[in-house]
């Protein structure tokens, strides 16, 4: 019976796609993980991995090992987490993927808080910008921004995400500003490369709703690197309050097309679907919402320019 404590080794061997990168997850030596897996293959009597100097792949038996292997170790979570939920206290670590500027700005500075109403769990943030798959990345949970996608995860609404269009006092010295959406047709914008409507943007006023396709030279992959090209005078961008707010109050970006509102978004915790919710997860979910402030975030403060949400 010694192949089940092999398991959660295996697999994480096929989910890095390697020895390093799995002892690595899993806090062990190489050759501890190597040793794991040599003990399996004896005890099944099969290969289960081809090796090479570069890389692994899994055998024909390794392909059906790897099937009833997840599962089998699933269950495991499972029952862990049906156990779990009973504890007063939770315990353990809690394995989050975050938006990078909104872990920084936001999920970090929370942490020494939560840690301090929880000091048994332990946390460990991974920022990424990218969307990942929470069980291929062994994620207990994921905060997501804007819409979500048809998949099997669950979704919980933790706050609000308003959108706010800026640029530079630089900027609008030298190319003026926008008095209505059209006019971003004829001006240089600063998009989102993640974003599926990055060059699509939606604006409501009195005259109703406006789909506007922006062009510009300038674009990139993080919220904060965007704001510091709109600083720098290099566009007019399309920023979430809780990055482009500070830089409002001070003066490094001024506040464009007030009169009308930018297509909304939310902050969601997305999980993998499960019989019972890990404690551990759900303290950190309620503490969030709790963190944040509701539908009106903290970080949307009337000292936002002028802005009437």
């Amino acid at each position: 019976m010694s192949e089940f404590s092999a398991i959660p080794v295996f697999v994480e061997v096929v989910k890095q796609g390697g020895f390093s990168a799995a002892a690595r997850s899993l806090g062990i030596s190489k050759a501890a993980v190597s040793k794991r897996v040599l003990q399996l293959e004896a005890n099944l009597g099969v290969r289960l991995l081809h090796r090479t100097t570069r890389k692994i792949s899994l055998t024909e038996a390794g392909e059906r090992y790897f099937v009833h292997a997840r599962k089998a170790l699933a269950a495991a979570n499972e029952a862990e987490d049906a156990v779990t939920e009973l504890q007063g206290e939770p315990r353990g670590v809690l394995r989050i993927n975050v938006p990078m500027s909104f872990g920084r700005l936001q999920i970090a500075p929370m942490i020494p808080l939560f840690a301090e109403r929880y000091p048994q769990l332990g946390i460990e943030l991974v920022m990424d910008d990218r969307r990942v798959d929470l069980v291929e990345g062994g994620f207990d949970a994921a905060i997501r921004i804007g819409d979500l996608p048809d998949s099997s995860l669950i979704a919980r609404k933790l706050t609000r995400c308003r959108i706010l269009i800026c640029a530079s006092p630089a900027y609008i010295t030298r190319y003026g500003q926008p008095a209505s959406p059209q006019d971003l047709v004829n001006h240089h914008c600063i998009t989102y490369s993640y974003a599926e409507d990055g060059s699509d943007w939606t604006l409501t006023g009195k005259g109703g709703t406006q789909r506007i396709a922006v062009t510009g030279k300038y674009k990139a992959n993080n919220g904060e690197a965007l704001i510091e090209l709109a600083k720098g005078g290099l566009g007019i961008g399309r920023f979430p309050s809780f990055i482009a707010g500070p830089h409002l109050q001070n003066g490094d970006l001024v506040p464009l097309l007030k009169d009308y509102s930018v297509q909304e978004k939310f902050v969601y915790a997305v999980f993998p679907e499960r019989a019972y919710l890990p404690a551990k997860v759900r303290v950190f979910l309620d503490f969030a919402v709790e963190y944040f402030g509701g539908e009106n975030p903290r970080w949307d403060s009337e000292a936002l320019c002028g802005y009437r949400f």
